[in-house]
Formats: C-alpha cells, structure tokens, sequence
C-alpha cells in the first residue's frame, strides 16, 4: 500500500486551517493509502501555529508540523515539508481550499502509472475576461524577461514521487523557485 505525504505551508492560516484540515482528511480517509499530513508554520503572526498544534495532538501519528520562528517564505516552507515527509508520494499544496483535495485521487492515479511529477493546472474557466487577459499579459511579461519558462495556471499543487522528492533535497540551491 502506498503511504501519501501531504505537505501544507502555512503563514496566517488561522482563519481556514480547521476547515482545510476537515477536508484533507476526508478525502484521504476516502483513498487506499496511509496518510500524514506535514504542515510547516512559516512564522504565522495569528494563531495558526496553537490550531496547528491542537491538530497534532489529535491526530497522532498522522500529522506532523515544523514551525518557523520567523517568516521564510513558501518556498523555505514547501522543503522543509519535503524534508520532513516519509511517504512514498508527496502531494504539496496550499491551506487556503484553492487547491481542490478531490484531485488527489487523480494525482495518485497517475502515480500509480509511473509519473514521477504529477502538476495540476488551474483553468480560467469562469474568471472574469479582464482577470484573464490580465493574467495572460502578465505570464507573457514575465516569460519575456526570465530565464525559467512560467506556464499560466500552474502553482505548486503537485504529486511528487519519494526519488523526485529525494533529487530536489539533494539539490544545493539555497533560494529556490518552483512554480510550473
């Protein structure tokens, strides 16, 4: 049976932790695979790091948290969950329910199938048509100007195999850029 990490960084999540915590755990209750949740406290200013803790104490084995004693930025956030997951896929992604937990189930379809990377892509359907050319502009701006090729409604909700995990920690970089 597969184990499942999810790794989810945190900064002032207090207002939606609970709710995001309920969810998770009812999507993976309903999947075959053992499950941890590794949440990372990026330094929070509200009471995300106390709600994050009462969660801990709750649920054992199955959740984990790294708290930071300043704020690092997502990225500092999103490898130390990878540091600190033990799961044989890593899926990462936000708090705040934009990352839909639904898609895990897919993700872990195509894990099961070889891939080692698995990247949700969110689509513009619905947006307001000045939100999307705005997005589009901006995209074709910054592709522009930077070396690293940015593709438009791609974040960092993702499935990553344990040897994709094992190349990113092996990599020195100190500051880090994963979008797309």
């Amino acid at each position: 049976m597969t184990k499942l990490s999810v790794v989810v960084p945190c900064y002032n999540e207090e207002a939606v932790i609970d709710s995001f915590d309920l969810e998770i755990r009812r999507v993976l209750d309903s999947l075959p695979v053992e499950y941890e949740v590794c949440y990372v406290d990026d330094g929070s200013r509200d009471g995300t790091l106390a709600k994050l803790r009462k969660i801990a104490a709750e649920h054992g084995d199955r959740t984990r948290y790294v708290s930071f004693s300043r704020n690092f930025g997502k990225e500092a956030g999103m490898l130390a969950g990878l540091r600190e997951a033990t799961g044989d896929a890593v899926v990462i992604m936000d708090a705040d329910l934009q990352h839909p937990p639904e898609l895990i189930a897919t993700m872990l379809d195509y894990y099961r199938q070889g891939h080692d990377q698995i990247i949700a892509r969110r689509t513009r359907e619905g947006d307001k048509k000045v939100r999307s050319a705005l997005s589009r502009l901006y995209y074709r701006g910054v592709n522009r100007w930077v070396d690293v090729e940015l593709t438009d409604g791609v974040g960092d909700f993702r499935l990553l195999s344990r040897p994709a995990v094992a190349a990113l920690l092996s990599l020195p970089e100190y500051n880090r850029f994963s979008k797309g």
